[in-house]
This record gives C-alpha cells, structure tokens and sequence, in this order.
C-alpha cells in the first residue's frame, strides 16, 4: 500500500511540476502590456469606461504587424458606422432592447458588404456605452473617439516590434534542402542498380515541411512595412513547384529496370545537381550540360529491341522533367538577380 502511495505521489508531483511549465509567447505579452497601457492612459485622460480601451487593444493586437493596421483600420470604420446607425435607433426607437436588435440586424449584412464584419465587437463596445449611459451628446462621442484612438494607437505601436524569423526559416531552408537531396540520391541508386530498399519517408515528409515553411515566410513578409523582402517565400514556393517534379519523376525512375549506359549518364547527372542544392543559382549551368547529354542520346544508336525503346523514351521524358525541375530554380535565380542588379550569365542555346 505505501508503495502504491509514494508511486501515486511521484507522478502527482511530476504532474503538478508540468503544470508549472508553460510559455509565454510574444504576442501574449504584447497583449497585456498593450491592454494595460491602453487602460492607464484612458484613466490619466479621464475618459469613461477605460477598460473598454484594453479590450480595443486586445481585439486589435494581430500575427502580423500587417493584419494589425488592416484589423484597426476596419474596427474604426465598424465602429463609426455602428455609432451612426445606434445614434439614429436611438433618436427613432428610443434607448431600448428593440433598438439594439435592429442594430444588429441592420449593422451584420452592411459590415460584410463593406468588408468590416471583425470590427462588429468594437462597434457593439461603443454602442452599449451609450445604451448604459442613455446619452447622445457631443462629450460621450468625444469620449468613444478618444478610447478608439487610444486603444488601436497602442495597439499598432506594442504590435510593430515582431521577432525575427530569419532563424527559424533558415533552419526550414536546410531540412528541405536535405530532403531534397535525399531523394535524388535515392534516384541515383535506383537508376544505377535497378533496386533499393528506399521507403520514400522524405516523400511524405516534404510536403508537410514545405506548406508550414511558406506559411511562416508568408508571416514574415506581412510583418515587413516598406520594404517588401519575400525571398524566403519565394524560395520555398520555388521548393514546392520542383517537389511536384520529383513526385512525378519517381515512377519513371522506379520504371526503369533496365541499366542503359545513357542511364547512368542521367544517374551522374542528379548526383551533381544532388550536391548543389542550396539558395544560390547554379541551375543555368546544369541546363547547359543537361541540353549536352540529350544531343548526345539523340545522336547514338537507335534502339534495336521493344524494351530499349521503352527504356530510351522514359530516359528522354525523365530529362524533361529535370529540366523543369532546374528551369524553375533558373527563372527565380534570375528574378533575385534582377532585383539586386547582379548580371545574369547567359545559358547555352538549343
């Protein structure tokens, strides 16, 4: 019995410890430093109800320092709009339940017309103190104006400073790029031997990979006023396009069980393009030799049985399909080329 005691005790507290383990995120802080000075300057202003200034922040605070001026921007447009249409209720149906439901009912289809529909709790904010209040007047107007500029102000100042993600993508950058090499590896085996014990886990992990990178390198051009840096969502855009290569490269590459000297060649040919994977831009030269080694298939013997033809039209489909796959990795070398005024080296012709 005390045996079991002492066990029940020790995951108790190992569970109680865990409890004590959590963490804080960036935008978790920004919301309560945000909340609690928008709250502090409504008091120092003296306006009423400053509370409401804090729920302002917190509805305004956002992932992206982008979704943050565009959320503010639509709250203020609600808001008013909200303001305009209770103050008219209020004159017609008087301060009442009745006025407040054709509020709503009136306000909701005109805030998804117009695009606003998130700023319909901030509206509601302002509305409701002026339905406690039962007052129209110019210093309750005054009032609400005043906590929708401090709230939203404070907002999009806590909410300018975003912590850099350039670590985190970089660290994606490499898993992709170790990945991808992988797989042509793979490739190259199979091409060379006709069998491998491969169980394509790169396949099914890449795709996942890929779609959480362009959501955080999408983030972090949204956190970027001015100046429009997206190389890393373009690099992992560029990843996703030759990823959809490569999965239509594979069963023509398991197709082949045959070894042909030209497959080998190609076999030679990914395992250079395998050691080059990285950002920079050495696709054009690979192009080059790639246009290189079909003339040279073109111009050897033609193929004498059913089975060579085969083999030979798979190999000519296969360079195809390497040649999308580097020709997509050339156009965004020469976009970023393009964009830093560095001379792009010209490819071969044909």
């Amino acid at each position: 019995m005390a045996k079991h005691c002492k066990a029940a005790f020790a995951t108790w507290r190992g569970t109680g410890l865990n409890w004590l383990k959590f963490k804080i995120g960036y935008r978790t802080l920004k919301t309560a430093i945000g909340t609690a000075i928008s709250i502090l300057l409504a008091q120092q202003l003296d306006l009423m109800f400053p509370a409401s200034a804090g729920i302002i922040t917190i509805l305004c605070i956002q992932v992206t320092v982008k979704q943050s001026f565009r959320t503010a921007w639509n709250r203020i447009l609600a808001s008013f709009l909200g303001l305009v249409l209770g103050m008219g209720l209020f004159l017609v149906l008087g301060f009442t339940p009745l006025a407040i439901l054709i509020e709503i009912l009136i306000f909701m289809p005109l805030a998804v017309r117009f695009k606003i529909q998130e700023g319909f709790v901030t509206s509601i904010v302002v509305l409701m103190h002026l339905y406690s209040t039962q007052r129209m007047d110019a210093a309750l107007i005054a009032n609400e104006v005043a906590l929708l500029v401090v709230g939203v102000g404070v907002a999009l100042v806590v909410n300018l400073y975003m912590p850099s993600l350039d670590k985190e993508l970089q660290a994606m950058q490499g898993q992709v790029e170790k990945l991808f090499i992988k797989i042509l590896r793979e490739f190259c085996y199979y091409l060379r031997h006709g069998e491998s014990d491969w169980d394509g886990r790169e396949m099914i992990e890449a795709p996942g990979l890929l779609e959480k990178a362009i959501r955080l390198a999408s983030r972090d051009v949204d956190n970027r006023l001015g100046r429009r840096d997206d190389s890393y969502y373009q690099y992992f855009i560029m990843r996703e396009k030759q990823f959809e290569l490569l999965e239509r490269m594979m069963p023509i590459v398991s197709s082949l069980n045959t070894q042909v000297p030209q497959g080998l060649h190609i076999a030679d040919f990914l395992e250079r393009i395998s050691d080059s994977v990285h950002p920079g831009n050495t696709a054009y030269r690979f192009i080059d030799q790639l246009r290189d080694m079909r003339k040279e298939i073109k111009e050897t013997d033609l193929p004498q049985t059913r089975e060579e033809f085969e083999t030979r039209a798979s190999l000519f489909y296969l360079l195809r399909e390497i040649e999308r796959y580097l020709f997509i990795k050339h156009e965004l070398g020469k976009t970023s080329d393009e964009k830093t005024g560095k001379k792009q080296p010209k490819t071969a012709k044909g």
